[in-house]
């Protein structure tokens, strides 16, 4: 049997994650889930590619989706009425044109001051329409591609063994960021094999493998680069077929409904993992 450990949102795309014991999970993923993005002046998207300390910014919003605060260690916080009427403007996120509306000059500036850098932050327009790749298609706000980002324990356990082969320290589950973190197979990398599954109230259906990228090698309580793990050690043992290398799994949402911290997962359809 396995259930669920872990809940995580992200606010916004880049950003802290924020940990709960149950969400709303909607057909773009866990409520607020990177219904915000950080853009530069231009509209272009910021991530921790380029802009690590994105990471040691912590948002949190309330249940209405209405104030948004955000915090940084030895920063004083700022506050924001979320703004979802406002004049759309055009942002660009991995080369893909989206709308956003821009919430004020308060919280650009807190950003900008942060992170060194003209910065303005975005949110995703209610008559957001956007499909996502994969498999089985979904819709997200600002996330990289599919709505919702499965990882098991086992996966993370088998990698720091790896790790630890080496003589490298072990990484926390923040590092891959993950929505849903799964404990409970006996085999690492089971999520790669689910196809249709059922939690809580909720149906998912499989999307693709999450390819890993060079955020994986951020620090995210110091907003620093540490790399080259894990992608080094990635490399050696989870090339996917596509190409990259591979950690968890990403899915659509079928079915919206309600999720909570134990709640087992009832799998429907299995497949052939792809690496």
């Amino acid at each position: 049997m396995a259930t669920v450990v872990e809940l995580t949102y992200y606010p916004i795309k880049g950003c802290a994650g924020t940990s709960c014991d149950r969400a709303l999970l909607t057909r773009a993923g866990l409520a607020h889930d990177r219904a915000f993005m950080v853009v530069d002046t231009k509209g272009v998207y910021r991530t921790q590619r380029r802009d690590p300390l994105l990471a040691s910014i912590r948002p949190e919003i309330d249940t209405a989706g209405e104030r948004l605060t955000l915090h940084r260690t030895g920063v004083a916080p700022v506050t924001i009425d979320v703004d979802t009427a406002g004049v759309r403007r055009d942002v660009d996120l991995f080369g893909n044109p989206f709308r956003g509306i821009d919430q004020g000059d308060a919280v650009a500036d807190w950003i900008s001051d942060t992170l060194g850098v003209g910065s303005q932050l975005v949110r995703v327009p209610p008559e957001h329409d956007r499909v996502t790749d994969g498999a089985i298609p979904g819709t997200a706000g600002y996330a990289d591609s599919s709505p919702l980002h499965v990882l098991s324990r086992g996966s993370l356990d088998l990698l720091n063994a790896r790790l630890a082969q080496r003589g490298e320290s072990p990484l926390p589950m923040n590092r891959f960021r993950p929505n849903v973190v799964v404990q409970g197979w006996s085999e690492p990398h089971t999520e790669d094999r689910l196809r249709r599954f059922g939690v809580g109230e909720a149906e998912l259906g499989y999307a693709k493998l999450a390819i890993r990228c060079a955020v994986t090698m951020v620090d995210q309580v110091a907003g620093t680069k540490a790399g080259p793990e894990p992608l080094r050690t990635f490399a050696g043992y989870r090339r996917a077929a596509a190409g990259g290398v591979a950690f968890g799994a990403k899915f659509a949402v079928l079915r919206p409904g309600k999720l909570s911290v134990g709640d087992e997962l009832v799998v429907g359809e299995w497949g052939t993992a792809e690496v």
